[in-house]
């Protein structure tokens, strides 16, 4: 294990690098009920994650030493439970922000929090809160950002890197520093309270907005237009039903191909 430190002031000032672990959210949960003492803004990085999680338990596969697998300490306290979903359009948007500096308007935000790059996932989150009472007390954000990797599973078709889209290796260090700057930009704004700014940014890079496109419900497939998120996190929808509302895995995103 490694301890390092760059600039910035508090996300990734306390850095620590693994060789390898299971995945860095359980590390850094593991680490908390361990009661160790951890500076806000402390990120665990894995040269290899064997066991990586997404959404709903979903794995991440990376190849070691091609991405950035990690996860940042956050303790927002001033963030009630109901609001929690605005952490999650800040650490999206602040990604996005990285992203876009690369890839430009390619780039966007996959509700509710990918990553893509063109039609296809760049990068994954997993949001987990330790809760106390109505408040929130520890939030750990994990993020894994396929870079320098260009051989994926077959079974895997909608998935990419940097490299694979943009046709240039980059720098897993430089990288790593960008997307904390952008964290704590992002998350200063949150404790400030401009929730209104984060919100139009987080919404005007959504995936698939204001595009009529095929997705699949439990009703069945359905055409529908991406219009927004509202306060609870729920992906807003047009439809020729009416306006309609999905929690997280409610809603499957079937193709990309516009609907006339």
């Amino acid at each position: 294990m490694q301890n390092n430190t760059f600039s910035g002031l508090f996300v990734g000032q306390n850095l620590i690098t693994l060789k390898e672990v299971d995945s860095t959210n359980t590390f850094l949960k593991d680490a908390l009920s361990k009661s160790t003492p951890l500076l806000e803004g402390t990120v665990i990085m894995a040269e290899k994650q064997f066991a990586g999680r997404g959404q709903s338990h979903n794995s991440w596969l990376s190849e070691e030493r091609k991405n950035l697998t990690f996860s940042i300490l956050l303790n927002p306290s001033f963030l009630p439970v109901q609001l929690q979903f605005e952490l999650n359009k800040a650490i999206s948007v602040a990604l996005n922000d990285v992203l876009r500096a690369y890839a430009g308007n390619t780039a966007s935000i996959k509700w509710p929090n990918d990553s893509y790059i063109g039609n296809k996932k760049v990068a994954g989150m997993l949001i987990e809160n330790i809760v106390s009472g109505n408040q929130m007390r520890h939030a750990i954000i994990g993020i894994g950002l396929n870079v320098n990797q260009i051989d994926f599973p077959a079974t895997l078709k909608n998935v990419t890197s940097l490299k694979q889209g943009l046709h240039k290796d980059y720098d897993l260090d430089i990288l790593l520093s960008e997307i904390c700057n952008a964290v704590e930009a992002r998350y200063l704004q949150l404790r400030a309270g401009h929730y209104d700014k984060i919100t139009r940014d987080y919404t005007a890079h959504l995936y698939l907005l204001n595009q009529w496109s095929t997705f699949k419900s439990d009703c069945g497939i359905f055409a529908g237009k991406i219009t927004g998120v509202n306060s609870s996190g729920q992906l807003e929808m047009e439809t020729k039903e009416g306006l309609m509302y999905f929690n997280n895995k409610e809603v499957q995103f079937i193709n990309v191909e516009t609907i006339i």
